[in-house]
């Protein structure tokens, strides 16, 4: 008897759990949004932007379009209920192709398609490649292009020596942009160039130059001296202003070689008065277009195999400004070198060696001749008593008129 109503109880538990379950099933919505409707299709380079307006329908989540790419993929995108408009992108054609709009509400129920016929604009990467200038500049060349559509490309630049070549892959998303490539040998090269989009179309490949890229060379810091008069001290404890220059990038292991300068707001006024200047006379003519820079690696009471790098009192912001009297300056640029710390203080490895390599920074040209170089440091990584750097390294043409 006791087995018999254990299982009657079984069964009724089930059957409840059943009918529950067809009462909620019952209950969900089924029925489809209405259609939106189509205000107007607006071409783009390489697509389109449909703008329309939904239905009265009070449940709807976003609007989808479904279309075939260039590539012959299927692609979806999708818009907020938010939003009046879709954009359609990843197209390398002109020819028409036909859109579906649907719109999707809180159920996920789907409306009957809306079809939409659309005439794409030329592809932007076309227009890039076509933009894409190189000329020459020291130890390599600038490349520049214009993207109307502000849109990711990728440029494929091919460099060919005669023998062998190479391809460096540039990608960027800016309107106008401009990139330095370094590294090339003062000799005769072939310059091609492809352009692809997020999407994989891809231009055919063109040639766009033959020149000769000009010769770079380290400027040499032999006769580099302190403008005293000019510079703050950062002579403190084991450091000297002097050591900036002295071609010892300072390392983990020990601080028996002194590579860095040390500013310290008690040999300077009690604080540290921003911009804090360090100027120097190189005692000849120079023309750079690009530098290095690498702060102190070696630090007290910390690890000794993890450099001082991004810490608090290591130099992070500066200006460079150069002149051919010492008094009249000409500011060359405001750099920053970065924070890549987490909120809990952690570097990953790539910032670490880009600590150990240094931190390079372009000009947007080749300067004019000059002989005295300021470097103004506007910031630290938040230490109020003390400000670290190891070297600076100029490239660029020495000993000119």
């Amino acid at each position: 008897m006791k087995n018999q109503i254990i299982k009657f109880s079984v069964f009724l538990v089930l059957a409840f759990t059943v009918v529950v379950s067809c009462s909620k099933k019952d209950d969900e919505d089924t029925t489809p949004p209405s259609v939106l409707s189509v205000v107007s299709v607006t071409p783009t380079n390489g697509g389109g932007i449909i703008t329309y307006t939904l239905p009265d329908d009070n449940d709807i989540l976003y609007v989808k379009a479904v279309y075939t790419n260039s590539n012959g993929v299927e692609v979806s995108r999708a818009s907020s209920k938010y939003n009046t408009d879709i954009e359609v992108t990843g197209l390398n054609q002109t020819t028409a192709l036909t859109i579906k709009l649907y719109v999707i509400d809180e159920n996920f129920n789907q409306s009957d398609a809306v079809d939409v016929e659309l005439i794409p604009l030329e592809s932007f990467i076309f227009l890039v490649q076509e933009s894409i200038e190189i000329t020459p500049d020291l130890g390599g060349v600038k490349i520049t292009w214009e993207n109307i559509e502000s849109k990711t490309v990728y440029v494929y630049l091919h460099i060919n020596d005669g023998i062998e070549e190479h391809i460096r892959i540039l990608s960027s998303n800016n309107a106008q942009e401009n990139i330095f490539v370094r590294g090339l040998e003062s000799v005769e090269l072939t310059f091609s160039t492809e352009v692809e989009d997020f999407d994989g179309n891809k231009t055919g490949l063109e040639q766009k130059a033959i020149l000769t890229p000009l010769f770079e060379e380290v400027i040499s810091k032999l006769t580099w001296s302190l403008v005293t008069s000019q510079s703050v001290n950062g002579n403190a404890w084991e450091g000297a202003t002097v050591n900036f220059w002295d071609d010892v990038i300072d390392t983990t292991g020990n601080n028996s070689d002194n590579s860095y300068f040390m500013i310290w707001r008690d040999q300077n006024g009690g604080s540290l008065n921003w911009p804090l200047d360090i100027v120097i006379d190189l005692n000849k003519n120079v023309k750079i277009h690009r530098f290095t820079v690498w702060q102190r690696a070696f630090w007290y009471n910390g690890p000794s195999d993890v450099p001082y790098y991004y810490q608090e009192e290591n130099m992070k912001s500066f200006v460079i400004y150069v002149s051919n009297d010492a008094q009249t300056w000409e500011e060359l640029g405001q750099f920053d070198i970065g924070d890549p710390r987490d909120g809990e203080g952690n570097i990953p490895a790539s910032a670490l060696e880009d600590g150990a390599d240094g931190h390079d920074f372009s000009l947007d040209s080749v300067t004019e001749p000059f002989r005295y170089l300021k470097f103004s440091v506007t910031s630290n990584y938040g230490s109020e008593s003390y400000v670290n750097g190891s070297e600076i390294t100029l490239y660029g043409l020495d000993n000119v008129e």
